[in-house]
């Protein structure tokens, strides 16, 4: 049997495993959703990889008596097909609302990983949902979490603001709007507020827990005691307590009533049942969230060192790829080269998610992931699209660049300056007319669709600082009316993807300036473009002149650190 088959066949086991408890419950069906009780993009403990082999960020899989589907969004579509299509049907993710693959079942749930809007959304029009308190998944596999460093604090240096400051704006914030308490539960705003970090995630510096705040400006921390010893030796923040998760319901019985506003999109179930019997329930977006998208001086500061750093290192890479390697070498041993030139720099941690290394019709993969045993040799008539970025300290990358190794096809050169042409066209907008992701996304998409062509995933999505390299609410797609404000950073990457062929993407982070009251765009990324991939014939004068000054910029801020080949080479783009 060989090694897909070998896959498959432990699949299945675990499906029938799983179906097994269905009688014992009294359902007809379980869904297992991507996210962790934390809601953390990326987790430790991926269930749903388990249960279907789908390894993309998003997505469920509902497991009904003999029928089993996988839901995803259209950035997923080949790889959910590749990775699990011979166990389970592949479905549009939004033909979970209101569909009738599962009409008039009971399906049960973990209340934990799951918050009311999405069963609301998702799964209460036709079925009926079944609170199962223990994890059916859990149940079947004996996971154990690994072992991480405790939460730590960062310095006002690197940060640029004094957690009490914080802390007083969150106050300010619920005495206007007279409320009593929040339930900060997504971690990474914990993390904001009070300016500490972790280990609990393998992409991001986020620590795992929650936060009970009253709007007397007491802080209690809902996590293991064990976590924030090294909180409580720095003293560097002052805890009002720690509270273990499994004592919380009863810290909460002692509470006397009042409001209390819990985050719509990260607050679970089970936190909502046990404030509901006690408070009155206010659900809005967790405003941390926009606070903590607006980045200080400091902070922003701290993002141009890491991008510095980056820089030097993907220009390394691009160099290395394009004119030093000769050898045969796949996309798996391409993205160890990435990773061996980001070591080089004491202040890089780890890779801010798992990088995306696709040559050929792997690149119209958008999230491929290469994987040592099964990886793609790089032959010269390919294009190479490699997505990647770093945790620094202190710093959050993601950049993306598509390079070729031969003369390109007019087609593919066609493509490629269209795809450049709106990445420009986002660069260069002016901020002081068009204020939200949904009119920049336009730009972005325009010429492409002059002949046609278009892309399924947004244009740009926020960054945290430090922290997740998906963060909003800011972002740049069709429905995103987040006003974008001074100090917001955003990735600016339209692409196309020719299934089976080929995948195009440009992308950069920018931040939002303000000079002379007015607002722009200024790149974070710097990392050539590969000009050989680039018809200039179809480039504006202001187009080209973006380039130039794009360019320089690069030369100038990069070559202190480069050798005499690579600032030639590099000094060729200018």
């Amino acid at each position: 049997m060989d090694k897909v088959s070998k896959k498959n066949k432990m699949i299945n086991e675990r499906v029938n495993t799983l179906r097994s408890y269905f009688k014992k419950f009294d359902i007809d069906g379980y869904v297992v959703p991507k996210n962790d009780q934390f809601f953390s993009e990326y987790t430790q403990k991926d269930r749903l990889k388990f249960i279907s082999n789908f390894s993309g960020s998003a997505g469920y899989a509902i497991i009904l008596k003999k029928k089993k589907f996988l839901f995803v969004d259209g950035r997923y579509t080949i790889q959910a097909q590749k990775e699990s299509g011979k166990n389970f049907k592949i479905v549009d993710y939004q033909k979970i609302v209101n569909c009738n693959l599962f009409k008039n079942l009971t399906l049960g749930i973990d209340p934990k990983i799951f918050t009311s809007i999405q069963i609301e959304k998702f799964f209460l029009k036709n079925n009926k949902i079944k609170i199962i308190e223990k994890n059916l998944i859990d149940e079947i596999w004996r996971y154990k979490v690994s072992s991480y460093k405790k939460f730590f604090s960062l310095k006002q240096n690197a940060v640029g603001e004094n957690y009490k400051r914080k802390i007083s704006k969150l106050r300010n914030y619920l005495l206007k709007r007279k409320l009593n308490y929040i339930f900060i539960s997504a971690p990474e705003n914990v993390a904001w507020l009070l300016n500490i970090r972790g280990n609990d995630n393998p992409n991001s510096p986020i620590p795992n827990c929650h936060l009970f705040f009253d709007n007397k400006k007491k802080l209690r921390l809902i996590t293991k005691k064990t976590n924030a010893k090294k909180l409580i030796k720095e003293k560097k923040i002052t805890l009002d307590q720690i509270i273990e998760p499994q004592s919380f319901r009863k810290f909460i019985d002692d509470k006397k009533s009042g409001e209390i506003l819990i985050d719509s999109k990260s607050c679970s179930l089970y936190y909502e049942n046990i404030f509901k019997k006690k408070f009155k329930i206010i659900k809005k977006e967790d405003p941390i969230y926009f606070l903590k998208s607006i980045k200080n001086k400091v902070e922003i500061q701290n993002m141009i060192k890491s991008h510095i750093r980056d820089g030097v290192a993907l220009t390394k890479f691009i160099y290395w790829m394009k004119i030093i390697n000769k050898k045969k070498i796949t996309e798996y041993d391409a993205q160890s080269k990435l990773e061996k030139f980001r070591k080089m720099n004491k202040n890089y941690l780890y890779p801010s998610f798992n990088t995306i290394a696709g040559c050929g019709s792997n690149g119209a993969i958008v999230h491929y992931r290469a994987v040592k045993k099964k990886s793609k040799i790089i032959n010269q008539n390919d294009i190479f699209l490699c997505d990647s970025g770093g945790q620094y300290k202190y710093g959050t990358t993601d950049v993306t660049r598509t390079i070729c190794f031969s003369k390109p096809k007019k087609d593919i050169k066609n493509i490629f300056t269209r795809v450049l042409k709106g990445h420009i066209a986002v660069a260069r907008t002016d901020l002081n007319k068009d204020r939200t992701g949904k009119s920049i996304d336009t730009k972005a998409r325009k010429f492409l669709k002059m002949i046609n062509l278009d892309y399924e995933h947004g244009t740009g999505h926020g960054v945290g600082f430090f922290s997740n390299v998906h963060e909003g609410p800011q972002a740049i797609s069709k429905n995103n009316n987040v006003k974008i404000s001074e100090g917001m950073i955003l990735s600016n990457e339209p692409g196309f993807y020719k299934k089976g062929k080929f995948g195009i993407r440009i992308e950069n982070l920018v931040y939002v300036k303000r000079l002379n009251k007015k607002l722009f765009f200024e790149n974070l990324t710097l990392v050539p473009i590969d000009k050989d991939l680039i018809d200039y014939g179809q480039l504006s004068k202001k187009e080209k002149d973006y380039l130039f000054q794009y360019n320089m910029n690069i030369y100038s801020k990069l070559s202190p650190f480069l050798n005499s080949n690579e600032k030639k080479w590099l000094a060729s783009f200018i």
